[in-house]
């Protein structure tokens, strides 16, 4: 089966990686998951605690294992990880050729720590090293949220040689600080004489909630404003925000992979931590339903999509590479932000706060309503 030509298009003219923001067992079971990746071109897949809800929750085809788990006497939350497990080695396992064909810049499958460590570093720690040994998979990356405690996880999780998914990043400061934990991490394992070309990692950058927000911001100032010509200002730059920050941020990685300890790095074989686009649905009705697509194509970087983005891009994306068009621009309008009342700090800290709530409810959600469930199937 053919790859689709836009989607072919933006990886093998632009260099940018296709993922799929979306993992269920009946994707698996059906031969869903391989028609997509032989004919959307995906080059891996990244999951979430709210994917794994809508997946596991009211889903007979997780009953088996679920009885098997009772029988076994297993607690719910050793339940869950047997569901949620199996789904990210079989998920691994369809991408594996693509990570040997790639030599491990593609081909990843990624699975969050508990999102209500988000705040605990040690914690974070603990588990994304448990993950990773015990989904026992060279491909697999643990997703870690972008928090100052994350972090520091994110550095010692490195130099233990796991590939690392940081996530919920959101300002251009925090995917800085993201890149150089990276490097602190792989310069640690090279002190200890560890082989670093074997790691990789991407910084999971949000973009269409910062636009759901800011413009939330100017909707609520366009309404005590009268005058015509602020009126059109602010108008001007709605939907803009968000591409304009990931524009800078895409600056700043050629900037972090130009410098002295990168290059030292790279020098030992390192790969350089990609940017990873991500929250790229469009979520307003007004704007392109592959805005956040078409915008943000560009060498090294990779796009994580929903399936219904997938499949509007595969039918009307308009390909060229953009990450690099407009830049002057697009730090000219965050430079502005501030004369028209919106502070994107707080924005960005609102944002990682509420980011961290949206991961945290669905997983308490989903634990909930497994406890039912193996209530339900245990035997009277």
């Amino acid at each position: 089966m053919a790859i689709n030509p836009l989607l072919q298009k933006i990886e093998q003219e632009y260099g940018q990686s296709i993922w799929m923001d979306n993992l269920n067992r009946d994707l698996i079971k059906s031969g869903e998951l391989k028609t997509l990746i032989e004919t959307r071109g995906l080059r891996g897949l990244t999951s979430n605690p709210s994917i794994f809800e809508k997946a596991i929750v009211g889903n007979a085809i997780y009953d088996a294992d679920i009885e098997a788990g009772i029988k076994a006497n297993k607690s719910v939350d050793e339940i869950y990880e047997s569901l949620v497990f199996e789904d990210i080695r079989n998920a691994c396992d369809h991408f594996r050729a693509i990570y040997d064909e790639t030599e491990g810049l593609d081909g990843y499958v990624s699975i969050e720590v508990p999102p209500n460590l988000a705040l605990e570093s040690e914690k974070t720690l603990v588990e994304a090293k448990r993950y990773y040994k015990e989904i026992d998979r060279e491909n697999v990356m643990i997703k870690i949220p972008g928090t100052p405690e994350g972090l520091q996880a994110v550095e010692k999780v490195i130099a233990e040689g796991i590939n690392v998914n940081i996530t919920l990043l959101f300002s251009v400061d925090s995917y800085v600080e993201t890149a150089w934990a990276y490097i602190r991490g792989l310069e640690a394992r090279v002190k200890a004489g560890e082989d670093v070309s074997k790691i990789s990692s991407v910084a999971s950058f949000f973009i269409s909630r910062i636009d759901v927000k800011v413009d939330e911001a100017i909707d609520e100032k366009l309404k005590h404003t009268t005058e015509l010509q602020k009126k059109a200002q602010l108008e001007q730059i709605k939907g803009k925000v968000a591409i304009a920050n990931a524009k800078i941020a895409y600056q700043k990685y050629k900037e972090i992979i130009q410098s002295d300890r990168w290059q030292a790095l790279a020098a030992k074989g390192a790969n350089p931590q990609r940017l990873l686009w991500a929250s790229t649905s469009s979520k307003n009705p007004n704007y392109s339903d592959v805005i956040y697509v078409d915008e943000l194509i560009g060498p090294e970087t990779v796009n994580t999509l929903p399936p219904a983005t997938i499949e509007a891009c595969a039918d009307h994306c308009d390909v060229a590479s953009r990450i690099e068009t407009d830049v002057d621009e697009a730090y000219q309008l965050i430079e502005n932000l501030p004369e028209f009342g919106i502070d994107l700090d707080q924005v960005m800290a609102e944002l990682l706060d509420e980011g961290i709530d949206k991961f945290i409810q669905p997983f308490e959600s989903l634990m909930s309503s497994l406890e039912t469930k193996v209530k339900k199937l245990a035997p009277a």
